[in-house]
């Protein structure tokens, strides 16, 4: 990272992490899942492609992450409030928890980092701290609970109204209904016995790692030699937290505990005391800042362009854009490329991007009277995670219509306030400062090892020159005048909506192409300077 008198923005970053001997438990909510089930005509009310859609990206979030232990997870359709999430019309709630081993240092237990990576897989997402195996048990009987009774009440509500009653009607017929009337009615009516419905449905999945026999190879013989190996299985269970459960599964209680005894009914205050929430200052600018993870293994595999992938920064760029459309509280996004170490995406809500390695490291700034998910650090920084994965996911082929995506990319985040707007100013400067140093550097870099020399060769070389020394090897060497590159490497990418109807033309706000009045628009400019922020005032109602 480039040195700069900028860099005590850093200064207001603080620790989240899980202390031991807590388990930590991750778990994920789908984030307006009705609009997405509604447009992919999910059954009602189950649909059991999508339940097994979602069991196959947990198992995958197992394989990736070996310290996740176990995971469990459930879908249903509701037209009433949740005990803990709000969900709204109809809406088809996905619910997933990811159990790590106790002795879990990943990502050094930090919250926000392990829940916002597991939330690029999903959605909206938050953390539950088990000080116990008891604990565990008893959270894990609640999410069961929740599954039955949710799956009892869907099944009935969507009957009735297929049946031919409105949905007013269906809630006043279930009004007050215990379970055994529940069941009555299914028979009785329609000749279901609730008991019979796919486990799937009733009781949710558990994943677990487990040693599997495997063949690795045959031998000249043509025999399998075959291997133990850790691998994810996915199995229903009518009680996941009866001790006989998991005490038959050495994987569950060798990496979480065992379970002394049977407990019945779990009550919702005691499980909703472990939550790990931590509220954003009020009356601060909110940077939510996402780290690609691993991303120097997905740029390789996926061959980008070395120092910069036009295509891939064109990429992040309408991903950062597509961030702010869905947020209105986001007010600004930067971004940068650096080949040599990271990408960073900063988004205001505040997205910057660099390119070093091709990790992604990216920022978005929530307006300052923001009250975006009740200001819950979590729940912000997972949500835009997800999305921004997302987003990159269903945009590749537009970027990359040759390449086929091999894997998916996961990003980490964070959620940082910063008190004045001043200070803000600095954070942003502090990247735009960062993106022409490390541009500048990784340019002369990769010339000089597309040139012949090794990747220690031209660190040596480069080593202690400044920037007039780098402009001349550019321009001695290899016939290149750095301040003639594009702009969109050495300024970077900025994204914001505009206040008033304006021209753009090859990512420059003053061009040819009409641009309407709140679109959201890409630019490549000076944002250290003050005349930018003169020029649009609105973004940050700066003076």
């Amino acid at each position: 990272m480039a040195n700069s008198k900028y860099e005590y923005v850093k200064s207001f970053e603080l620790e989240d992490e899980v202390m031991f001997p807590n388990l930590i438990v991750v778990q994920i909510d789908g984030r307006d899942f009705s609009r997405f089930s509604q447009v992919h005509e999910f059954e009602k009310p189950n649909d059991e492609a999508a339940l097994n859609l979602m069991n196959s990206c947990s198992a995958a979030v197992l394989e990736e992450y070996p310290d996740i232990i176990f995971a469990y997870g459930f879908s249903f359709y509701t037209l009433t409030h949740s005990c803990i999430y709000i969900v709204f019309n109809c809406i088809p709630c996905l619910f997933r928890s990811f159990v790590f081993k106790k002795t879990s240092r990943f990502y050094q237990r930090r919250s926000s980092k392990i829940l916002s990576l597991v939330a690029s897989f999903f959605a909206a997402a938050y953390v539950v701290t088990c000080a116990t195996p008891e604990v565990l048990q008893v959270y894990l009987a609640w999410r069961q609970q929740n599954c039955h009774a949710k799956n009892q009440y869907e099944t009935c509500f969507w009957m009735l109204v297929k049946s031919g009653k409105t949905i007013s009607e269906t809630q006043e017929v279930l009004k007050d209904t215990q379970k055994q009337q529940k069941n009555e009615l299914l028979f009785q009516k329609f000749g279901i016995n609730y008991k019979t419905l796919p486990e799937l449905f009733r009781q949710g999945s558990c994943l677990f790692k487990t040693k599997v026999e495997e063949t690795v190879k045959h031998d000249e013989n043509g025999n399998p030699v075959k291997r133990l190996r850790r691998k994810a299985v996915l199995v229903h269970s009518e009680n996941i937290a009866a001790r006989s459960f998991w005490n038959e599964h050495p994987s569950l209680y060798n990496d979480l505990g065992y379970f002394t005894k049977d407990i019945g009914r779990s009550e919702l205050d005691f499980v909703r005391s472990f939550q790990f929430e931590n509220k954003l200052l009020p009356l601060t600018w909110v940077v939510v800042r996402i780290d690609g993870y691993h991303f120097h293994r997905f740029s390789d595999v996926h061959e980008f362009e070395k120092p910069n992938d036009e295509k891939a920064l064109k990429l992040m760029n309408s991903c950062a854009v597509a961030v702010l459309e869905e947020f209105e509280d986001i007010q600004f996004a930067y971004g940068v490329s650096d080949e040599y170490r990271s990408f960073f995406i900063s988004v205001f809500f505040y997205i910057s991007y660099v390119l070093i390695k091709h990790i992604i490291d990216s920022s978005f700034v929530l307006k300052k009277e923001s009250e975006l998910y009740k200001r819950q650090s979590n729940k912000i920084v997972s949500a835009i995670a997800s999305l921004f994965t997302s987003t990159y996911v269903t945009k590749w082929g537009e970027f990359f219509p040759q390449k086929v995506l091999k894997y998916p990319p996961s990003f980490d985040g964070r959620a940082v306030c910063y008190p004045t707007c001043k200070i803000l100013l600095d954070y942003l400067a502090w990247r735009q400062v960062d993106c022409h140093i490390n541009n500048q550097y990784n340019t002369c870099f990769w010339m000089l090892v597309k040139s012949g020399k090794t990747k220690t060769q031209s660190q040596d070389y480069l080593k202690g020159t400044q920037a007039r020394e780098k402009n001349e090897l550019l321009n001695n060497q290899f016939g290149i005048e750095y301040n003639s590159l594009p702009l969109i490497f050495r300024m970077g990418s900025s994204v914001f909506r505009l206040k008033e109807s304006a021209a753009v033309e090859n990512g420059v706000v003053s061009g040819k192409k009409l641009r309407l009045e709140g679109e959201v628009v890409v630019d490549h400019c000076n944002i250290i300077e003050r005349c930018f922020w003169e020029e649009h005032p609105h973004i940050l109602s700066y003076s």
